[in-house]
């Protein structure tokens, strides 16, 4: 089975809406570091029962740095805390 991008292509549409709402009239606002994380499950079939039997994460990132993209990733996982 071909992996299907609509989940990752529907969550990047949705976070263009949110920042061109948020800052699209604010010229001296530019995307900067972009990174995407997905994880990928697996699963097996037993019998009539799905379930998952592990998991992977990938990520990919625009910036040379990690120094920076792991304070990105440090940042965010903060906010999602503070929710």
């Amino acid at each position: 089975m071909a992996l299907d991008g609509t989940i990752l292509g529907n969550c990047a549409s949705e976070q263009m809406e949110a920042l061109e709402t948020d800052f699209g009239d604010d010229d001296s606002m530019y995307v900067g570091t972009v990174i995407t994380i997905v994880e990928l499950q697996k699963r097996e079939a037993d019998g009539d029962v799905v379930r998952a039997t592990g998991s992977m994460v990938r990520t990919r990132h625009n910036t040379p740095d990690l120094y920076r993209v792991v304070g990105i990733l440090d940042q965010a996982k903060h906010d999602l805390l503070m929710l």
